[in-house]
């Protein structure tokens, strides 16, 4: 399973973009989706231009779905609450933009490494070092959070296996549950590394 936040070398014009230009990219994209897309048949010209990113970046359905897959059950979560406070049209556009907005980042952790994603960044904060912002500390943030993606996918995989390996249906107990401890015990074991080494 290609889990997001898993970087597959490649040469493709995606691969070959500046980390800085791709991150930019990333954040007018999902802004842009979320201002602009209002019906489902702006949803459908955001898809296409989702699926273009994806083939310039020499990733097929298959890879898409992989990264998708594990968001499922919380989408259709979303749909059902959207669907029953207004609409069902609704309903799809926030879950689209959702699931389209996700994609695009997985196609940048896909093409990008995540020390070059991050000696971007520093780069960027570094002239805020002059006013006393700890951006070493910032980077290890989000080095942590980078981390923790294909992490948090892996949990929902075996905690989903496992519930269908006892043939329960999904649910808030069976599935939300479990998730939310797992991830609370590995920021536990996140913050006693930290705390090892001296850092608060």
């Amino acid at each position: 399973m290609s889990a997001l936040g898993v970087y597959r070398p490649g040469n493709t014009l995606l691969h070959r973009l500046a980390p800085g230009v791709k991150l930019l990219g990333l954040g007018v994209g999902i802004v842009a989706m979320s201002v602009w897309v209002r019906s489902p048949a702006a949803l459908g010209i955001a898809a296409a231009a989702v699926a273009v990113v994806y083939a310039l970046a020499g990733l097929g359905p298959v890879t898409a779905w992989r990264q998708l897959r594990p968001m499922r059950w919380i989408t259709l979560f979303i749909f059902a609450f959207q669907w029953v406070f207004t609409d069902w049209q609704r309903a799809v556009v926030v879950c689209g933009v959702l699931v389209l907005s996700v994609a695009l980042a997985a196609v940048v952790t896909l093409t990008t490494r995540t020390t070059d994603m991050l000696d971007t960044i520093v780069a960027v904060l570094k002239p805020m070092r002059r006013i006393g912002v700890p951006v070493d500390h910032i980077a290890m943030a989000l080095a942590l959070t980078i981390r923790a993606i294909p992490m948090m996918v892996e949990i929902i995989r075996e905690v989903d296996e496992a519930r269908q390996a006892r043939g329960l249906r999904p649910g808030a107990r069976i599935l939300f549950a479990p998730i939310v401890i797992a991830a609370l015990r590995t920021a536990e074991g996140f913050a006693d590394t930290l705390t090892a080494r001296g850092l608060d």
